[in-house]
């Protein structure tokens, strides 16, 4: 007489089966605003202790967390609009004069072919590279309202996870098939893991920023901003660095005719710019969570793609809880007293 499955493990697959299909399909819908739940969990991160310090200096929950929005708001959101606004201007204008900027940069590089005997400007095609520019920014442009949807995401579930944060600690309690132990260890680690991604990573950028920004002035680079902004997101690439900006302006320079002060920036950018990386790092590491490179690369190759310009500091965070969650699997199911 054949075997006959429980008809209570028939009703608990199907139940399985509807869950995760629904899981599923909201996964899908809401994969293009991952940004924004990334953001919502940065920020509370940030302001949680903030917002206990204003409840205990008998602030309503509601109007501290409304408070601290609308704070991060004009410190993160608006200078990030600002900058936007000030590249998007740029690349504008660049557009408009792609054709003209790459016969420039063609006869520069021939320039230089008769000096050393090798042809490359023959293979550079102008109409191409204005087509690519535009098909680019154009894309960039479109990508607009998923980021507006992200940003009021970002700010809603904020408001709800700090003012009901208990509910939320309750609810991860009950509902995450850990053990209380791993569940420490989760939200000990996740925190370090978020202030050094997006307290650490922007913090060095921004340093080495300023200090490649003082050389731009010195030399009389146009556009000292707007070549400061490309640096700081250079310095948060890993292997790219703060030459994204330095070698730019250095050959702007030599395109120009002052070859001194190209020479000056490039001395400047290699050694006193270079050499910071690792006195900032160095400084900023010892308050916060390691992260290493290898992380943060693979997290920026992810995290463009995914988020755009914030998956610079999202897509590090993303490998980062990946392989602290691979961690906590191991300590949970692997062998009895077996850590990583």
């Amino acid at each position: 007489m054949s075997r006959q499955i429980p008809t209570i493990q028939i009703r608990q697959l199907f139940i399985l089966i509807v869950i995760l299909y629904i899981i599923y399909l909201i996964g899908t819908e809401l994969a293009p605003y991952l940004g924004g739940l990334l953001g919502a969990i940065t920020l509370y991160v940030l302001l949680e202790p903030i917002q206990k310090w204003l409840e205990s200096k008998n602030w309503k929950p509601s109007v501290a967390s409304s408070f601290l929005i609308a704070l991060s708001f004009v410190i993160i959101l608006l200078p990030i609009v600002g900058i936007g606004l000030m590249m998007s201007s740029k690349v504008k204008t660049a557009i408009d004069n792609s054709t003209q900027i790459t016969e420039t940069i063609k006869s520069k590089v021939a320039e230089t072919e008769n000096l050393i005997g090798v042809s490359v400007s023959e293979n550079i095609n102008t109409e191409e590279v204005s087509s690519w520019v535009s098909s680019n920014v154009q894309n960039l442009a479109n990508s607009s309202l998923t980021v507006s949807i992200s940003i009021g995401i970002m700010f809603f579930l904020l408001y709800f996870m700090l003012v009901d944060r208990k509910k939320w600690l309750e609810a991860a309690l009950i509902y995450m098939p850990l053990k209380e132990k791993n569940l420490k260890i989760i939200g000990k680690e996740s925190i370090d893991l978020v202030k050094s991604n997006a307290i650490g990573i922007p913090l060095v950028a921004l340093l080495q920023g300023i200090v490649a920004l003082i050389g731009y002035f010195i030399f009389g680079v146009e556009n000292p901003f707007f070549w400061f902004v490309i640096t700081v997101i250079g310095s948060m690439i890993p292997f790219v660095g703060t030459a994204l900006g330095i070698l730019p302006v250095t050959i702007l320079l030599f395109s120009q005719g002052e070859t001194a002060a190209a020479i000056g920036i490039l001395i400047y950018g290699v050694i006193v710019v270079g050499s910071t990386d690792n006195l900032f790092r160095l400084v900023v590491q010892k308050r916060l969570a390691d992260v290493h490179p290898l992380v943060t690369l693979i997290g920026v190759v992810v995290g463009v793609p995914l988020f755009g310009f914030i998956g610079l500091i999202f897509g590090p965070l993303l490998v980062s809880l990946f392989l602290l969650l691979l961690k906590i699997y191991k300590n949970e199911y692997g062998k009895e007293g077996e850590t990583i």
